[in-house]
């Protein structure tokens, strides 16, 4: 069935939602949009889905969402009578659609006989992961399209840990997802009768308690606030992370807390900022006022759905600075590994995890005190299979894992990012640094002088579309056919292809195996030191350029980091005018 035709299937559907039939005809004129609307199925992938909200097989709307929970259910249900009494557990963020996307799963899994938690109101995806775990639920299922922008959303699958699904689940309800022909046909029952019949319940204020409770034993100094005189400002961007981070910082005695009042209600629309991205200056730019106007020590922001956090520190001048996801973990790493270390409570067998895509500026700090880091892929997913993995077997024991876009976990009651969590750990390091005249900002430039001065890089290119999808499969097979030996006049020494699982070693002419799951991934390291990644989002229309490099100074570093993202750069530039030659 072709993409008019599906379309058409669509048209004549005599129950369509009105409101998608109102969208739909209003842009029966305009044959791209259609096109791109019902050309394929969105896709689930092994994270879930996500896409733009709106009428089509391409977009997430309440037959979409009622196609993926039906996979989802499919699975569960072949999991035995067991899985269905243990349920799925729902939540969702502050977009436009959320609450009913989060009931219209909810109404398919009930009415296969499976039970259904769902949230009262909005709630972070962390809380979603540990209230998973508290209820021993099969599965989660969290509405939320992260950071995007407000015409996006999405459908999340976690499995009975409380983390994303691992490779080999997500297969399997992918299979699941797929095996639904007919999105529209799906037949869900009345709320009220499955509310009635107890397979759907809600969760408000006693999960809330549970989880503000497990929040503040990761406090390595639990009586810090009560003379530190810490001037806090947060803003949570519309989102989710407002009241539980407010209860656990109040719990810990910090009140001298100010959140943006623009940006402190829930809004769809995320009405203040040009996307509600705490890694973007311009999401902090409200935040930056007040602290300014409050003297604040500390800027703090968290996205729609409170896994990824956001962090400003005051220099020197009194300007303040956005730190970069990997200058937050380093610190982050620092602080608890110093604590523990002089409570004497660092485990030998501690171990800390960081993708493939992150500074081996947070590797070097554990190494100076004797923990051992973990690489894994890219994606929090696998953060959460190791520390799984590492608690059963009992050869590790997890104490922090991280990412380079802003995604932090310390106490793993949650199995997902949680930037309630590292909110909680960056406000107590900066009152404890405060305490001996010291800023995080002084810290970082420390922990510089001790480690090297390490400066990453991130740039990306946007191709939507089914055209700029096959753009993008075709630039990493260009790179693959003519692999990259040098960058501004120095050798590349090794490139690892993760989609091949091959590791070549140009220096010495040999390839070896790379343990790490298949990813369309490839990353080169060259003989200075410094390395470059390329790797499609997972979550977005684009491509990305990973790039980490070292200096002697910050001004060395700056420089070098430059000079290589313009030289790589130019290069993609050129091979993708290459590839679109090819690509129509």
């Amino acid at each position: 069935m072709n993409w008019e035709q599906t379309c058409q299937k669509w048209l004549n559907f005599k129950e369509l939602d009105e409101e998608l039939r109102t969208q739909l005809e209003s842009i029966q004129g305009d044959a791209k949009q259609l096109e791109d609307a019902f050309y394929k199925n969105l896709e689930f992938g092994t994270g879930g889905m996500r896409g733009v909200i709106g009428p089509g097989s391409n977009r997430m709307n309440r037959y979409t969402v009622r196609k993926a929970a039906e996979g989802l259910a499919k699975y569960i249900l072949d999991k035995g009578g067991d899985a269905k009494e243990r349920g799925t557990v729902i939540a969702y963020d502050s977009r436009h659609k959320s609450p009913e996307f989060a009931m219209e799963a909810a109404r398919t899994l009930a009415s296969r006989g499976i039970m259904a938690y769902v949230f009262k109101e909005l709630r972070p995806t962390p809380q979603l992961s540990f209230a998973l775990r508290e209820l021993n639920a099969i599965a989660g299922i969290v509405i939320t399209a992260s950071h995007n922008p407000p015409e996006y959303n999405g459908f999340k699958v976690y499995g009975e840990d409380g983390a994303q699904l691992n490779l080999k689940e997500a297969d399997e309800v992918i299979k699941k997802v797929n095996m639904v022909e007919n999105e529209l046909s799906l037949e869900v029952k009345d709320e009220k009768e499955l509310i009635d019949c107890g397979l759907i319940k809600f969760l408000g204020e006693e999960m809330d308690q549970a989880y503000v409770e497990k929040l503040i034993t990761i406090s390595e100094n639990p009586d810090l606030a009560n003379d530190s005189g810490l001037r806090i400002v947060y803003s949570p961007l519309h989102g989710t992370g407002n009241k539980p981070l407010r209860q656990a910082l109040n719990a810990l005695g910090y009140e001298n807390l100010h959140v943006v009042e623009e940006q402190e209600q829930p809004d769809p629309q995320f009405s203040t900022v040009k996307a509600p991205n705490p890694e973007e200056k311009e999401a902090f730019e409200l935040a930056i006022r007040d602290g300014q106007k409050y003297d604040a020590d500390i800027l703090i922001a968290t996205d729609p759905d409170a896994d990824r956090l956001g962090v400003a520190v005051k220099k020197p001048n009194g300007e303040y600075v956005l730190l970069t996801g990997n200058q937050t973990g380093a610190l982050l790493i620092d602080y608890i590994l110093s604590q523990k270390e002089a409570k004497g409570t660092i485990p030998s067998n501690g171990i800390i995890f960081k993708t493939i895509v992150t500074s081996t500026l947070g590797e070097k700090i554990a190494g100076s005190y004797g923990v051992k880091v973990e690489d894994v892929l890219t994606g929090f997913k696998f953060i959460g299979e190791k520390i799984e993995q590492y608690h059963n077997d009992g050869s590790y024991r997890f104490l922090f894992g991280y990412e380079e876009s802003y995604g932090y976990l310390i106490g793993d009651f949650a199995r997902d990012k949680d930037a309630i969590q590292a909110a909680i750990l960056a406000v107590e390091a900066s009152a404890y640094y405060k305490k001996k005249g010291k800023t995080l900002y002084d810290v970082l430039q420390s922990l510089y002088e001790k480690h090297g001065y390490h400066a990453e890089g991130l740039q990306s290119l946007t191709l939507k579309g089914k055209e700029g999808a096959e753009q993008i499969n075709a630039l990493l097979s260009e790179f693959r056919r003519k692999p990259m030996t040098a960058l501004n006049g120095v050798q590349v020494t090794v490139c690892e292809d993760y989609k091949e699982q091959i590791k070549y070693d140009f220096e010495n002419d040999a390839e070896s195996k790379l343990v790490l799951p298949a990813s369309n991934v490839i990353k080169y390291f060259l003989e200075d030191g410094s390395w470059i990644c390329l790797r499609p989002s997972g979550t977005e229309p684009k491509v990305k350029f990973y790039f980490g490099v070292t200096g002697e100074d910050d001004g060395e570093a700056s420089k070098k980091l430059n000079e290589y993202q313009e030289c790589f750069m130019d290069l993609v530039h050129h091979t993708l005018d290459a590839v679109k030659q090819t690509v129509k």
